[in-house]
């Protein structure tokens, strides 16, 4: 049914820079993942103890898609046609996140 998921390209990173402010930081960040058949009220993965790098259960963005799609009844091992005549996939070497599934 319907799944709500909010996210970001990227997060902020731990330490503030020399200008008071934080950087554009893409190693670790946070998803919220709501309805869909998605667990409730889960925490999946952890970071580092300054919040810098991933320690456990990260997720590559290709899995998660890959997950999502699975959950909205869309294969993503399919091709699709660029142009009427190149295959492209819709998720390169995705696989199923089956921990984050009710």
């Amino acid at each position: 049914s319907t799944i709500f998921w909010v996210t970001s390209e990227f997060g902020r990173t731990p330490k503030v820079n020399r200008d008071g402010g934080r950087d554009h930081h893409a190693r670790c960040y946070s998803n919220l993942i709501a309805g869909g058949g998605f667990t409730r009220g889960q925490i999946y993965g952890v970071s580092d103890a300054t919040g810098n790098e991933p320690a456990r259960e990260a997720v590559p963005l290709e899995n998660l898609l890959f997950t999502i799609y699975n959950q909205l009844g869309i294969d993503a091992n399919k091709e699709l046609l660029a142009f009427g005549t190149r295959p492209i996939e819709i998720i390169k070497d995705g696989k199923l996140v089956e921990a984050l599934l009710a």
